[in-house]
């Protein structure tokens, strides 16, 4: 068996990378979200498995950008997929045609059906509580103490890039383009982050621009007035465009896939990962539900000072309400062992780990989706003051388990 002795560190540095919101994954993840939050508006209790692909072929006169979005709903939605997609287009800041999609040249192919009878039999039942889990599988949620987001560094700070990067682009300080990426990685003593030791950061630029000019002002504007001063040593290494110029991004650079960036929305791949992708896909599918719940779960254990590190796992079958399991662990960081945790969680009766039951708990029927799309499903700084809060971010439950925790005794 492999060891997991990693998850108490015994790495000296982790790494993990994110995108930006131009990134050719992330269009198809923010379209098939814009799907579904189109969907719920209309019907709370949609349906939703939506997957989008887009590509941009051919060159100068004859070249044009084709996007695939395809999936079911139940029930069928009426909803306008040229204007939502091209609308997503124009947000994440491909409007000018030079930066890669021509908006006259844009084809939109729409293969979306209605939901299987076969599966929604399993998952909808006549008392509510009773709903099944629309997927069999198994998730992961996880909080720590590194950052104030309860999130790992590593992620983290990748994250906060990609969000400067985004809004120096907006502001026309700097010749960039939407396409971008960041890593990074961070070197550990005793498991909690000593400081930065690389910094990747490649980003889409304009035709004029230099890469003489341009990484140092990347370095300054972007890294530099984003991450921990006193993380960045002279050690730190920074990498900027490495691979040279950045020109062609976006669907043109590359195809684009809604759930191809599962270890960029969760945790950077800092914890074990369940394998679902969550964008396009309604909260009665567990994938994205019960990551959320068990996301909510962990943060709410570190938040209350039981553990400094917590991971928990739900796993369903298919048309099942119940969970087949729920483990919680917390890598030796509680005076408290794994089991007396769980039954601490268990007992408090404030998580109701059926689909019913979180979808009831997170309030999860609303056209919410979309921001999580970009930037990150988990430890949304931009999405922390109350009322925008993600609900799965919430630390709301901390009284309750500390309650518990003293009945227990």
């Amino acid at each position: 068996m492999a060891s997991l002795k990693y998850m108490s560190h015994s790495y000296t540095t982790f790494t993990s990378e994110s995108v930006s919101a131009g990134h050719p994954d992330k269009l198809c993840d923010q379209i098939s979200d814009a799907v579904l939050d189109k969907a719920l508006s209309a019907e709370p209790k949609s349906r939703v498995a939506c997957e989008t692909l887009i590509k941009t072929v051919g060159k100068d006169k004859d070249k044009r950008t084709k996007v695939i979005i395809a999936g079911e709903t139940k029930p069928a939605c009426d909803i306008d997929y040229d204007t939502l997609a091209r609308a997503i287009f124009t947000q994440a800041g491909y409007g000018d045609p030079r930066l890669g999609i021509d908006f006259d040249a844009l084809e939109i192919v729409c293969l979306m059906g209605e939901q299987s009878d076969d599966i929604s039999s399993g998952v909808d039942k006549k008392e509510s509580e009773d709903q099944g889990a629309g997927d069999q599988g198994m998730m992961f949620g996880y909080a720590c103490r590194e950052t104030d987001s309860y999130m790992p560094a590593p992620i983290d700070f990748a994250h906060r890039l990609m969000r400067c990067q985004n809004e120096v682009r907006e502001a026309g300080e700097l010749p960039l383009g939407p396409d971008a990426k960041a890593q990074v990685t961070v070197r550990y003593d005793k498991g909690q982050p000593k400081h930065i030791d690389t910094v990747v950061l490649s980003t889409q630029h304009t035709h004029d621009a230099t890469l003489d000019e341009l990484k140092p002002e990347v370095k300054k504007h972007i890294i530099e007035a984003t991450l921990p001063a006193h993380l960045l040593t002279d050690e730190t290494r920074y990498l900027i465009n490495p691979a040279g110029r950045f020109e062609i991004g976006g669907p043109e650079g590359d195809c684009g896939l809604t759930g191809r960036k599962i270890i960029v929305d969760s945790y950077g791949g800092y914890v074990r990962h369940g394998g679902g992708a969550f964008s396009g896909k309604d909260p009665s599918k567990v994938d994205r539900s019960g990551a959320y719940a068990a996301r909510y779960i962990a943060k709410n254990i570190v938040a209350a000072h039981i553990a400094e590190r917590c991971e928990v796992q739900v796993s369903y079958a298919i048309g099942d309400a119940e969970p087949v399991s729920i483990e919680v662990d917390t890598f030796g960081t509680s005076d408290k062992s794994n089991e007396e945790i769980k039954n601490i969680v268990l007992n408090s009766k404030c998580f109701d780990v059926r689909p019913a039951g979180i979808i009831k708990m997170l309030d999860l029927e609303r056209p919410i989706y979309l921001p999580t799309a970009t930037y990150g499903h988990f430890g949304r700084d931009d999405y922390r003051s109350e009322a925008r809060l993600f609900p799965w971010e919430r630390c709301d439950k901390v009284e309750d388990i500390l309650k518990s925790q003293e009945e227990s005794k």
